[in-house]
């Protein structure tokens, strides 16, 4: 399941070509930032421990997501893996996949069992965390990529600066 969103993100990838500045709906960090967060946490905690982090270009933020990824197939394809909390992390790539979709107009649209299951293994006390906002309120009968996005501290409802108007 963690390589299925990670190709998801990698289609999110494809389509911030050019738009690395823009702002996403995560305030700490802009398109390319949130880029380098989802292949920094792999690396530390996936890919190093097991030497298999890639070189990559750093001028080309594409490039540098197919090579994760590429190291990533890698990882998951042995027998074993290290003691790493895939689920968290699988989590964490799906909704980096809708902030950088949402930033840079693309679809956004996560798929809705991935959305259902990590919404309903979260802890009620995520957001105190510290690796989340608050919680969003939102309406009872709003769909379940909201709720997971809501729960997590997104506003479903950001719209870009650029797209805004």
């Amino acid at each position: 399941m963690h390589l299925a969103v990670c190709r998801r993100f990698g289609d999110a990838i494809l389509s911030a070509d050019g738009k690395w500045g823009r702002p996403t709906p995560c305030d700490a960090w802009d398109v390319r930032g949130v880029l380098e967060h989802v292949i920094g946490f792999h690396d530390v905690l996936l890919l190093r421990p097991l030497g298999l982090k890639p070189e990559r270009p750093r001028d080309d933020p594409q490039r540098r997501w197919e090579l994760t990824y590429d190291a990533l197939k890698e990882a998951l394809g042995r027998e074993w893996v290290i003691d790493v909390p895939l689920p968290h992390l699988t989590r964490d790539v799906l909704v980096h996949t809708w902030d950088l979709a949402r930033a840079v107009g693309a679809d956004d649209r996560l798929d809705p069992r991935w959305c259902a299951m990590f919404f309903e293994g979260l802890s009620e006390d995520i957001s105190g965390s510290g690796m989340f906002a608050a919680p969003i309120a939102i309406d009872d009968d709003a769909d379940i990529q909201s709720k997971l996005l809501a729960r997590l501290g997104r506003d479903p409802s950001w719209i870009a600066r650029h797209q805004a108007g």
